[in-house]
């Protein structure tokens, strides 16, 4: 089959106008200039029009879980009420409205153009009543607060429930909620069964105080039930976690949020060989009221910064789309075209797809979108600015949406 679109945008290279891929099964074997495609090779073509044809998004840190959550909880008055308040709807919730809020969420994700997702469920034993319309990437939640003396059997359970997903991975929560000895034991496993391991940094002032101060409403909230609170009263969270004892495999890691970072956190980065990848989310980054991302920073120090949505508990959307733009407002400076790699080429860095997915190239992954082109300016600019249903995708080789402006079906 030969796909073609007024602009095809590959991620690797310039544009192509009057552009053309050529899928075989679930590959690119092909991708030009359409009259030279049609010159090298036969085929029906699929035209979907005046659109631009695009890699399919990878949202790189999302909670589906929650999905059925969207409008239940107003910003809080601290990060803490805001836990206080999930637990108390998550304990409405029976197993089978998590069934449908991630059934919900991977459709709604599916119709902004995500044909990727990274998703941590803490329920890993409801993935086979799940019917994922795109590709995932399932990490099982891992949270040991109330009893970490079972964190090796909560490992284990979670692998036994993920070991007939493929590109499985674990999710200590976060240094907050998840026991060190979790910790270790999901290193241990990634180190064994190279698997990629994902956690929540740095994420709130709250989380600062607790670690570093050994004061203010998160410390108090984990004291008052029972959380042993050795840890806290002198290292930031990212020097807890970098510097852990033994040490982590960082590269092995992709760290959410990094919200609030010192500047002893900085020259810890900086002296730092090994780098993790870096999930920012900002709708819930708003929605939090968190400090400003430290992207430049990050950049410049050398680290993959991805785009993810959170959770519909903390934001308005799961589309990717809203998230760059949200983004560029932010950092206007930072160009779209950079912008669009945080949600293609970086994420599939970071979930190790970097040989399959985030690009139109021979030998990848047929995941494609194709969103409506006017042609009046910079094709990147108007990737960023779209703003509804994607009209036309393809997930392994599969057209899962159609609409209107495509045609040749």
């Amino acid at each position: 089959m030969i796909v073609r679109a007024r602009i095809v945008v590959t991620m690797d290279g310039p544009p192509i106008e009057n552009g053309a891929v050529v899928v075989s099964g679930n590959r690119i074997v092909d991708v030009g200039r359409f009259d030279d495609i049609k010159t090298r090779n036969a085929g029906n073509t699929l035209d979907v029009g005046e659109q631009v044809l695009l890699p399919g998004l990878i949202n790189a840190h999302c909670h589906l879980d929650y999905t059925g959550l969207r409008d239940k909880i107003p910003p809080q008055k601290s990060f803490t009420e805001w836990i206080r308040a999930i637990n108390a709807e998550k304990a409405t919730l029976a197993p089978k409205d998590y069934v449908a809020s991630i059934n919900e969420g991977f459709a709604e994700a599916k119709r902004f153009g995500t044909t990727t997702i990274a998703n941590l469920t803490v329920f890993p034993e409801l993935i086979p009543q799940i019917s994922a319309p795109i590709r995932a990437r399932w990490f099982a939640e891992l949270i040991d607060i109330r009893a970490p003396e079972r964190a090796y059997e909560l490992v284990d359970s979670a692998i036994e429930a993920l070991k007939q997903t493929p590109g499985w991975g674990l999710a200590p929560h976060a240094l907050f909620t998840a026991s060190s000895n979790l910790f270790r034991w999901c290193e241990n496993i990634s180190q064994r069964d190279n698997i990629l391991l994902t956690t929540h940094l740095a994420e709130s002032r709250e989380e600062i105080q607790m670690f570093r101060d050994a004061s203010g409403p998160l410390y108090e909230f984990l004291k008052s039930i029972g959380r042993p609170m050795d840890d806290c009263g002198s290292k930031t969270p990212l020097e807890l976690f970098v510097v852990a004892p033994g040490g982590y495999a960082l590269s092995q890691w992709i760290v959410a949020h990094l919200n609030e970072l010192t500047e002893s956190d900085f020259e810890l980065l900086e002296r730092s060989n090994s780098k993790f990848h870096v999930m920012h989310c900002p709708g819930s980054h708003k929605y939090f009221g968190h400090s400003p991302f430290a992207f430049d920073r990050l950049r410049s120090l050398g680290f993959n910064v991805c785009l993810g949505s959170d959770s519909l508990a903390s934001n308005e959307t799961l589309s990717l789309f809203d998230e760059m733009r949200a983004f560029q407002r932010n950092f206007p400076r930072v160009s779209p075209e950079e912008i669009l790699q945080m949600a293609t080429v970086n994420p599939a860095r970071a979930l190790r797809y970097e040989n399959a997915l985030g690009q139109i190239r021979p030998g990848f992954g047929t995941d494609l979108i194709a969103i409506p082109c006017s042609g009046s300016t910079d094709v990147f600019e108007q990737i960023i600015a779209f703003d509804a249903p994607v009209s036309w995708s393809m997930v392994n080789g599969k057209v899962i949406a159609s609409g209107p402006g495509s045609a040749g079906f």
